[in-house]
């Protein structure tokens, strides 16, 4: 599930993918599980207001490791 965002357009973090949301650009978003949910609950609404498929990662260091990054994600967002 995870093994293809090495390769896709994609933004990682709260405040990349909130910006990639609000301009329209955003096929689906990752969520890691183990991300403090005070932290994503704004992204999660978001994506539900504009209809966004959320999939949920089983944790932030293996989001981050998918997204070809040495440091733990949260959130990655694959671009239209």
């Amino acid at each position: 599930m995870l093994t293809n965002l090495k390769d896709t357009k994609k933004v990682v973090g709260i405040k990349q993918a909130r910006r990639a949301i609000n301009n329209d650009e955003v096929l689906t978003i990752y969520v890691a599980e183990d991300a403090d949910t005070k932290v994503v609950q704004d992204i999660i609404n978001l994506c539900n207001e504009k209809s966004i498929e959320i999939i949920y990662a089983p944790s932030m260091k293996e989001l981050g490791k998918a997204c070809g990054i040495d440091v733990s994600a949260a959130v990655a967002a694959i671009l239209k």
